[in-house]
């Protein structure tokens, strides 16, 4: 018969796996508690919550928020990353603590939303990506181009009509006839 906490445990990691737009899975086997401390620290200032968990309760909570794909990325002592709004920020704060502080910690897999599970390359991947508004940036200028190029065109015959008139117009003055003084 499972204990209320464990059923309260269940419950509040269910809410956190409906509401995340990632969950990043960890091994964190050989992490000090001092280690532990500070990958919380920078998780925290980052927007994204570093959970401990029991892999059993773990795939009951994925199995009752509808996300069975997590039991697919979950092997050993298992930590859990989870972010509520921008999915680059968990792996990219997981990434820069795994190569700055050379620490054991190694990332499973993770699930965005309700998708199917990634592999542990294809979070790497998402770590890799260059922030939002630069993405937002390149978009926009993507979108961008072609309307300036066609406006660039388009104004290139009015643009050289102006350069030969005002040629006629030196042409003119420079060939008129001057006053007799």
């Amino acid at each position: 018969m499972p204990t209320e906490a464990k059923v309260e445990r269940v419950k509040e990691l269910q809410d956190k796996l409906q509401r995340s737009s990632i969950a990043v899975t960890t091994s964190y086997s050989g992490l000090t508690g001092a280690s532990m401390t500070e990958l919380r620290q920078k998780m925290r200032a980052a927007g994204v919550e570093f959970v401990v968990v029991k892999n059993t309760l773990l795939a009951l909570a994925a199995d009752a928020a509808q996300r069975p794909q997590v039991k697919e990325i979950v092997q050993g002592p298992t930590a859990v990353a989870i972010s509520y709004q921008d999915p680059v920020d968990a792996a990219k704060v997981l990434q820069d603590y795994i190569r700055t502080s050379r620490a054991p910690l190694v990332i499973q897999g993770a699930v965005l939303g309700a998708g199917p599970a990634l592999p542990a390359s294809e979070v790497e991947r998402l770590a890799s990506l260059p922030p939002k508004p630069q993405l937002v940036a390149n978009l926009l200028g993507q979108l961008q181009a072609p309307v300036a190029n066609l406006l660039s065109v388009l104004n290139g015959p009015v643009r050289n009509l102006g350069y030969l008139l005002q040629q006629r117009v030196q042409q003119m003055e420079s060939s008129a006839p001057k006053p007799a003084s």
